[in-house]
């Protein structure tokens, strides 16, 4: 199985590198095309930073080395995490696949361009949601995956002694 969880990443990663090609491509710097009126547009951002602009304005040098660093350690960690759940394709490994490929797919930007292109970006009159790509979606989701299988997975009953 563990062919699929590398896999699921593979696709991650080759979605989103895709994804931020074209934005880079055919939307400028700082501008938005609409797609929903009021709610949804794309836009072409770079971010210096973490998730969804943490730390973007943080100055130094010291903060590319920390979130390069910091995705290696996750990959490490995860990349054995799925190793080692590798007997079957479950939502635990799922999101496993999805945190690597979009933690290799934020590094892959901050390794080559020293920024990662973010542009899904949803809004609703004066509420705005930080600008944020395809791996961090993907991170978010293979979070939100980890959570659901730890709060309602089912436990064997322990037998009696």
């Amino acid at each position: 199985m563990r062919k699929y969880h590398f896999l699921i990443a593979t696709v991650v990663v080759i979605v989103d590198r895709l994804s931020k090609w074209l934005v880079a491509k055919h939307i400028p710097l700082h501008e938005s095309v609409v797609v929903i009126p009021g709610f949804f547009s794309l836009t072409h951002e770079q971010n210096r930073g973490a998730a969804f602009g943490l730390f973007d304005s943080a100055p130094g040098s010291w903060k590319i080395a920390l979130l390069v660093a910091f995705s290696i350690l996750a990959l490490m960690v995860v990349a054995a995490l799925i190793w080692k759940d590798s007997r079957a394709l479950s939502a635990t490994g799922i999101g496993l696949s999805l945190i690597f490929g979009g933690a290799l797919g934020n590094l892959w930007d901050r390794l080559i361009e020293r920024h990662v292109v973010d542009f899904l970006y949803f809004y609703y009159r004066n509420y705005h949601w930080p600008a944020f790509n395809v791996a961090d979606s993907a991170i978010v989701v293979g979070a939100a995956l980890l959570v659901a299988e730890i709060l309602w997975a089912r436990r064997e009953p322990a037998e009696d002694q």
